[in-house]
């Protein structure tokens, strides 16, 4: 069975940084905007690293908390070797667990911690995620410099750290349960086409979901997919009604809700940070769903891998939300 059920954890607070495009996109609310990509950096990996180094900080700040009140920090990005976390919790002196699913890394981290959490020792656990649209692009596909067309089908990295903090402490957002996805690989070798790529799996664990949960997907005011694109969302929607015969009426992808049209970004917004972004600086602002299903997307491709002309694999998790 891929599905976990949780009783006491909650989502107690959650701080953001974005890059610029972020800043004047659709979201409602951000703690930290940039107009620098370099953040005073010499690279922008190491703009990425200071921003998850931030993100950890200002949450524990906030909270009056130190590290030794945290039990656990969760986390990943998309750099090989998820490079920003290790170097950004390598002075934390909390115990790290290192996490890659690509942009279906948030929804992992929560699982994760959620699992951990029932355990009577573990009260406290920070999850954080990060991506930079300036790293992905060299590391994925090609320098800015290079000046490479962009396809309909492509999507935007977003530039942000996300740091979430967790714990029993009763609070209004509840991790309600959660499933593990399955590696889905349809065969489909375009790094500019992830939407795609990602759609299938993302299919299959929300049938998973419900099927291990016993519920039908109208027990959910809103499923929020992350990232498929505007592209991908449409594949999703039509994967589940042919596949699975589960109709959804009630559906937002991060990838869409993120930009807007006028900023260019193609079929939508991408990256471990853009669910994160738009749950807890656009959706959760609105009041308007207590039952929320996020299903975070990742395509596992490995630049040497798309080079050796493979096919690209993918995931999804899925976490319920209930707003309390």
């Amino acid at each position: 069975m891929a599905s976990l059920k949780f009783s006491n954890v909650y989502i107690n607070d959650n701080w953001t940084i974005t890059g610029p495009m972020e800043s004047d996109s659709k979201l409602k609310k951000i703690d930290i905007k940039l107009d620098d990509y370099y953040f005073d950096e010499k690279t922008f990996e190491q703009a990425e690293i200071r921003m998850q180094k931030m993100a950890i900080n200002s949450i524990l700040a906030r909270h009056k908390l130190s590290s030794k009140d945290i039990d656990l920090i969760v986390g990943g990005d998309l750099l090989n070797q998820i490079a920003a976390s290790n170097y950004a919790n390598n002075a934390t002196n909390i115990p790290f667990v290192g996490i890659y699913s690509a942009c279906a890394t948030f929804p992992e981290s929560l699982i994760i911690a959620g699992s951990f959490l029932k355990n009577d020792n573990v009260n406290k656990i920070i999850g954080i995620t990060s991506c930079h649209n300036l790293t992905a692009e060299k590391q994925f596909r090609y320098p800015i410099e290079y000046g490479s067309p962009r396809t309909q089908t492509s999507t935007w990295t977003s530039t942000a750290a996300i740091s979430v903090l967790l714990s029993k402490k009763k609070k209004n957002i509840k991790v309600e349960s959660g499933t593990i996805g399955k590696i889905i690989d349809m065969g489909i070798k375009d790094t500019n086409n992830m939407g795609a790529i990602m759609a299938p799996a993302a299919a299959q664990t929300l049938y998973e979901h419900l099927s291990d949960l016993n519920r039908n997907v109208d027990y959910y005011d809103l499923i929020l997919t992350g990232d498929l694109g505007c592209v991908g969302g449409e594949i999703f929607k039509e994967y589940c009604s042919k596949t699975y015969n589960i109709k959804i009426k009630k559906h937002l992808d991060a990838g869409c809700e993120l930009y807007l049209k006028s900023q260019n970004v193609y079929a939508g917004g991408s990256g471990p940070s853009c669910l994160p972004l738009v749950l807890f600086n656009k959706i959760l602002l609105q009041k308007k769903y207590k039952r929320i299903l996020i299903i975070g997307t990742g395509s596992l491709h490995s630049p040497v891998m798309v080079n050796q002309k493979i096919s690209i694999p993918a995931i999804a998790h899925a976490v319920s939300l209930e707003v309390l």
